[in-house]
């Protein structure tokens, strides 16, 4: 077979089965990020911030997100990033959800990137803000409610006017309190349209809201007659916005899975070692068989998240189909994971003291953001015409 002839054969192989192992690279990726992370004290480091008031880890996110480089690995390299893809940033999102860091990685390096992506990139209006976001100098927010799911795309709450000038109350939007840009879809004079606007101009304001997840918080935007840089505008708003929550919600199931598998892994150190009657408590039959069944879930949710990574990563039409399982399985065992954490560990897993409540808010809350369980498995019915009798 000539050169030429393989070359036309190719892209045949884009229906080829789904890799749903770790790469060499990918591994490497995950032992550099556990690292940092472990070395910036982990989930308990977590809790003492919150106990001092602070929310955000600014530290760790410029180590992170700038000198790891990993705010740029949706990015391609000659908009300066590093040209990976979903893949890589979903190994990533797994220990930040082990570690349950408090940086805007999804929000920022997934959501806002992959917004900016779907715009005109040649445009010195979205290049400049892409690149950075890629080299993590800046922080990006989807100016959209947490909770809205792929391919339900609301109106926008924010006016704009013929002067980009935009007005407006967006509630909660997840990390806006750290956001240096804002990303906010608007209905105007030319119908809907994707603005950038800095979060230090004048009539822009952010209050954060009481949250149950403490270390992903949403806020209130509100925009009195804020300038506005036009990104997009009609079909190429909607298609990248549309795009971005959809990527979200696909890798935000590798979050749930680091979640579940530190909420498994938490739960046998802590039954080893633990005794009554004079034996570790993990030995007793019924707790194996709880934690035997967890066991089973996380690793499901491991190739359901897996899966989904990959779509994103290889462009597979059937992206939304694994983005809604991985959705509506993934969740659901992220706070099971995190309740049989807290129940197994006893008395101390009700206290503030350990990091295990944590881990419940965050599974809680990722389970409503970006559409719930019920919203993606509706989805799903839909695109496999499967539709609820």
């Amino acid at each position: 077979m000539t050169a030429s002839n393989e070359a036309q054969v190719a892209p045949v192989q884009a229906d080829a089965a789904p890799d749903l192992l770790y790469s060499e690279a990918e591994d490497d990726l995950r032992a550099a990020v556990r690292s940092l992370l472990t070395d910036r004290g982990g989930p308990a480091a977590v809790l003492a911030d919150l106990e001092s008031g602070r929310t955000h880890d600014t530290g760790l996110w410029r180590s992170l997100a700038a000198d790891m480089g990993t705010a740029g690995l949706l990015v391609p390299e000659k908009l300066g990033g590093q040209g990976a893809s979903a893949r890589e940033a979903a190994v990533v999102l797994e220990e930040l959800g082990r570690a349950m860091a408090p940086v805007p990685y999804l929000t920022s390096a997934v959501v806002a990137v992959t917004v900016l992506l779907g715009c005109e990139t040649d445009r010195p209006e979205v290049a400049g803000p892409l690149a950075a976001l890629a080299e993590g100098r800046s922080v990006g927010v989807l100016a959209v409610p947490l909770p809205t799911a792929p391919g339900t795309l609301p109106e926008p709450a924010v006016r704009a006017d013929a002067d980009g000038a935009l007005s407006g109350e967006v509630t909660g939007v997840a990390d806006a309190a750290a956001a240096d840009v804002l990303l906010v879809p608007a209905d105007g004079p030319y119908g809907y349209a994707l603005y950038a606007v800095d979060t230090t101009a004048d009539g822009v304001r952010t209050e954060p809201a009481t949250a149950l997840d403490l270390t992903r918080v949403p806020a209130r935007v509100t925009l009195d007659r804020a300038a506005g840089r036009l990104l997009a505008g009609q079909d190429t708003a909607r298609a990248a916005v549309t795009g971005a929550l959809l990527a979200g919600a696909g890798l935000l199931a590798s979050e749930q899975l680091g979640i579940a598998e530190w909420c498994l892994s938490e739960t046998v150190r802590h039954t080893a070692q633990r005794t009554q009657f004079g034996r570790p408590v993990g030995s007793f039959q019924a707790l194996k068989h709880r934690m035997a069944a967890l066991w089973l879930e996380v690793a499901s949710a491991r190739a359901a998240a897996r899966n989904a990574a990959d779509a994103l990563a290889t462009g597979s039409p059937d992206a939304r189909v694994a983005v809604a399982v991985a959705q509506a399985y993934c969740a659901p065992v992220a706070v099971r994971a995190a309740e049989e954490c807290i129940q197994l560990h006893g008395g101390i897993g009700m206290t503030w003291e350990h990091p295990a409540h944590l881990f419940l808010k965050r599974a809680k809350a990722d389970e409503i953001a970006l559409g719930t369980p019920g919203r993606h498995r509706e989805a799903l019915a839909e695109l496999v015409e499967l539709p609820a009798p």
